[in-house]
């Protein structure tokens, strides 16, 4: 299971950190990714990050957002900072995991939790 937290309500320019704890049924993470999705929006990524460190982000977030992960911990994260209005949104977190040694990799998914920014 995933379990995100860390969504709230907060004024423009604040901040807010997102966690994304995996259970124990996951045996490697290789890719861990946050997505939103806005009230009669497609849901979009935002941000990813790889096994090797390596990160992407969505432009409109770039400069704002971090997405980091702590292996030992089997947790993602996601800083977001100098939150915008247009940010308003349920953000989901994703990972693609073995469950087993000899498994293949897939995606899983966490519920979402709401972020919502006042102007």
């Amino acid at each position: 299971q995933l379990q995100a937290s860390g969504g709230g309500l907060v004024q423009a320019g604040g901040s807010l950190r997102l966690s994304c704890a995996a259970s124990g049924r996951f045996f490697r993470i290789k890719d861990v990714a946050w997505y939103r999705q806005a009230p009669g929006k497609q849901r979009e990524l935002v941000a990813s990050i790889r096994s090797d460190g390596s990160t992407d982000y969505v432009d409109a977030v770039k400069g704002r957002f971090t997405i980091s992960r702590d292996n030992a911990k089997n947790t993602g994260y996601l800083q977001m900072n100098s939150l915008k209005p247009e940010d308003t949104a349920v953000y989901s977190c994703n990972v693609v995991a073995k469950i087993s040694r000899l498994s293949n990799d897939y995606p899983y998914w966490g519920q979402g939790t709401q972020v919502t920014v006042s102007s």
